[in-house]
Formats: structure tokens, C-alpha cells, sequence
């Protein structure tokens, strides 16, 4: 039973499992660029999860005739179909086909080339009765959270490590860094782009809790310091994945120069997706 949302919420319970997934345009005049969903197999034997976040273009060219959620809906629906209809494939390979099959849904119409083609960060997971595969490429994150408690964060943080300085300008990230060695890698046309994802595969009794996060409801833990990733988690299931969201937005508009943010953020208000899911 796939389920799916881009700016709606929703809430799935079979059997002892709880799924949450919230997704939330940053501002509501511009269409959300984030995609989720949950996939739960006719089998009731596991599940999967995906969350991409798109990446914004300048108001430039970028090579491309399709939005940003043009494409995050066709990356995102074929992510969905292969987690769950080939659960022996290797997620660095799920992500690689879903790439091509995306990149050559608009190969004849325009410039894959181009740096600002189309593209998006991605987190994917997905369980079964023996384990838990998780894939995470560019700035948004999963919470693996043990059954003691204990809440690990999966991040692809090559984005963060980088000065300042180098992303001072679209133009320079897009000429050293963008999806270039020594920069940051996002999902746009290249297939082997997966092979540069943070991966990982835990024994499924180690894992109770998974939570996926675009950057814009991380801003809660990684923007406004509220509090850490376990108390991220807490949050999530204590109030659901809407109260975070909702705080972010509250954050949001009480600094909206920036001054009490971290490490700064390039919008005011930011596409903000969460998906809960407690094995």
C-alpha cells in the first residue's frame, strides 16, 4: 500500500506500526519541490520510505523545460515503486535506476548537462524481518533511534563542511562544487551519483524508530539549536510531525533577518517534510 504526499499530512497505522508524514510548502503561493512517501507491501513483511528535497534553481536558465516538483514527483514515484517491488536490490542501485529512468523521461527535451538540471537530495529506507537499508545524499537527514533509546543521525554533511566563502555565489557553486569532487553530490541525471550516497544496513531488532527530514524541518535541531536530534525524535512522537514543522515555522518568523540562526539559511521560509515511522 504505497502512500504518498507532497503538502498534505498523514497518518498510517497497520498493526503495531505508526507512520507519520507531514510535507509543507515553505511559503503557499510557490509549489512544494520535497516528495514523500511510505511504501507498506501487500505483504505486511516490511516498508520502505522515501523523502527527496528538490533543489530551488536561480531564475536563470538551467537547461531544463520541467519544474523542480516535475521532477522530484517522477525521481520520488519510481524510488517508491523499487524499494518495494525489488527488495533484494541494493539501495545505492535502486537510487542509480531510478536516476536514469528519470533522466531519460526528458533526455530528448533537454540539457541534462547543465549544473542546474533538475535535482534533489534524497533519503531512502526501508525494513524488512531481518534488517533496516538506509541511503542518505546531500543536506537532509535521518534519526535511526534503538530500541534503548539511543537516536543515531545519518548525514551526508560534505554541503556543511564547506567555507562559507565558496558559496557565495550560484555561479561559483556551480562551476567547483556542485555535484564535482571535493563539493556535494545531489540526485539529478547522473546514475552513478548513488554510489557517492552515505549508506548503511543495521540488524532490524537494533531499530525502532526512523525519521526522515528535508533541511527544512531539520532547521529545528541544525538552524535554530532547539535541542538535539533525540530531542528532535522526541518531539515527532510525542506531538507528531506537524508541531515540528509548526515550531520551525514560529522560529522562522521571530528571526526573520537571521540573527539567531547557526549557520544562516538562504530562505526565510523553506519546503519542510517529515516522515515518522516506528517499526
Amino acid at each position: 500500500m504505497p502512500a504518498s504526499c507532497e503538502g498534505r499530512e498523514g497518518v498510517v497505522q497497520t498493526g503495531r506500526m505508526r507512520t507519520e508524514l507531514v510535507s509543507e510548502p515553505g511559503l503557499a503561493e510557490r509549489p512544494n519541490e520535497d516528495f514523500a512517501s511510505v511504501g507498506l507491501p501487500a505483504s505486511g513483511r516490511g516498508g520502505s520510505l522515501v523523502v527527496l528535497d528538490g533543489v530551488t534553481p536561480p531564475r536563470t536558465a538551467t537547461g531544463c523545460l520541467h519544474s523542480v516538483p516535475w521532477f522530484t514527483a517522477r525521481l520520488g514515484g519510481a524510488l517508491t515503486e523499487l524499494t518495494v517491488s525489488l527488495p533484494d536490490l541494493p539501495l545505492v542501485e535502486v537510487l542509480s535506476r531510478a536516476v536514469a529512468r528519470t533522466a531519460a523521461a526528458h533526455a530528448d527535451t533537454c540539457d541534462l548537462s547543465h549544473p542546474r538540471t533538475p535535482q534533489a537530495t534524497v533519503v531512502l529506507a526501508r525494513w524488512s524481518p531481518a534488517a533496516v537499508e538506509y541511503l542518505v545524499l546531500s543536506d537532509s537527514a535521518l534519526l535511526l533511534e534503538a530500541p534503548d533509546g539511543t537516536v543515531t543521525p545519518v548525514l551526508d554533511d560534505r554541503l556543511a563542511r564547506l567555507p562559507r566563502s565558496a558559496l557565495a555565489t550560484d555561479a561559483m557553486v556551480d562551476a567547483r562544487l556542485r555535484n564535482k569532487e571535493g563539493g556535494f553530490f545531489t540526485a539529478a541525471a547522473d546514475p552513478s551519483v548513488a554510489a557517492r550516497a552515505v549508506t548503511g544496513t543495521l540488524p532490524r531488532e537494533e531499530v525502532r524508530t526512523l525519521v526522515a527530514l528535508t533541511d527544512g524541518a531539520a532547521r529545528w535541531v541544525e538552524t535554530f539549536g532547539e535541542g538535539d536530534w533525540a530531542d528532535c525524535l522526541a518531539l515527532v512522537r510525542k506531538q507528531g510531525a506537524q508541531a515540528l514543522v509548526d515550531r520551525v515555522r514560529e522560529l522562522e518568523r521571530a528571526d526573520a533577518a537571521g540573527e539567531r540562526a547557526f549557520l544562516g539559511r538562504g530562505k526565510t521560509h523553506d519546503d519542510a517534510t517529515v516522515v515518522y515511522a516506528e517499526l
